[in-house]
């Protein structure tokens, strides 16, 4: 069986080579339905390949073939505040992406791609699609439309009424991958890809665009000798992370157990998984810190005092 390396890592570092686009590019089509071209890459405040960077997030900014942004991002690690964090880098990108003065119209549409590795919210699907729409409160069957001018401004079309857009097609869409909640037989081409993210395995026969061409550039034994090695000490970085987090998460239970003899084995346990959620709070803390969040807003999402996320 062939050894593929973490998609997260390949994003990182092999993905951006113009020859691997396709990769994404296959992602991006099973995703939305329609052919999918990368123009370029732009700068994004996570397009970090440095080892150091202790945060299990990835993402990079696209440009597709119609001038839209696409944000594609990848969690590893629990995130409290994720929803929020969609938020803001959807914000952020419209933000940097439009020059001061410009007229509101040169706003473009942003697609936010999440893939995340843990529980988020409660439901039990793999793939989640969110847009805005204007709905009538009176009336719910009464969807807000383009004029037939900005249809033709906005998209450069002038199609009959039926066919018009919605004014919600101007916002950002979100699309959020749980790829853990994947369980079953894979039988259309985006579950072949949810598939392939949460196991690591393609299929010998696979068809689907971009794992084909998966096969070839992330397969670990046909890589040079500066990927792999590349390659072998982030996995050595991610283990050392994950080790240092569960050693401080059980150092916590333990010491709430050692009370425990003391005044009580249930009150031990509850300190100790109160340890626990504190070291989760400041995981998180950090993340936001890292995104530039005003250190107020951290302490009033994670209830950490401004001395305490000062010290991170």
């Amino acid at each position: 069986m062939a050894n593929y390396v973490r998609f997260d890592w390949a994003m990182k570092r092999l993905l951006r080579d113009k020859a691997n686009h396709a990769v994404l590019e296959g992602l991006m089509t099973s995703l939305l339905g329609e052919r999918f071209t990368i123009v370029r890459f732009l700068e994004s405040e996570g397009n970090q390949t440095d080892e150091i960077d202790k945060f299990n997030r990835v993402d990079m900014l696209v440009e597709n073939g119609r001038g839209e942004l696409v944000i594609i991002e990848i969690q590893n690690s629990r995130e409290l505040t994720y929803f929020h964090r969609m938020l803001y880098g959807v914000s952020k990108v419209i933000t940097d992406y439009i020059k001061l003065g410009s007229n509101y119209g040169k706003v473009r549409k942003v697609y936010s791609v999440n893939i995340v590795y843990f529980s988020l919210g409660q439901g039990t699907d793999y793939v989640y699609h969110g847009k805005t729409v204007f709905r009538g409160l009176h009336d719910s069957n009464d969807v807000l439309r383009l004029s037939r001018r900005q249809q033709e401004v906005f998209f450069g079309t002038v199609p009959d009424d039926e066919a018009r857009k919605e004014a919600g097609d101007l916002f950002p869409e979100y699309y959020l991958l749980k790829v853990n909640n994947f369980d079953r037989v894979a039988k259309t081409p985006l579950d072949e890809w949810i598939a392939f993210l949460k196991t690591g395995e393609i299929s010998s026969d696979t068809t689907v665009p971009g794992l084909v061409e998966a096969r070839e550039c992330l397969n670990l034994d046909k890589m040079s000798e500066g990927d792999r090695h590349a390659y072998l000490r982030h996995m050595d970085n991610i283990w050392y992370q994950k080790h240092a987090l569960t050693t401080s998460f059980d150092d916590g239970m333990q010491q709430g157990l050692v009370k425990g003899e003391a005044i009580g084995l249930e009150k031990g346990r509850a300190e100790g998984l109160a340890e626990g959620k504190k070291l989760e709070k400041l995981e998180t803390a950090m993340n936001l810190k890292k995104l530039g969040i005003p250190i107020e807003t951290i302490a009033t999402a994670t209830g950490l005092t401004i001395d305490e996320i000062h010290t991170l």
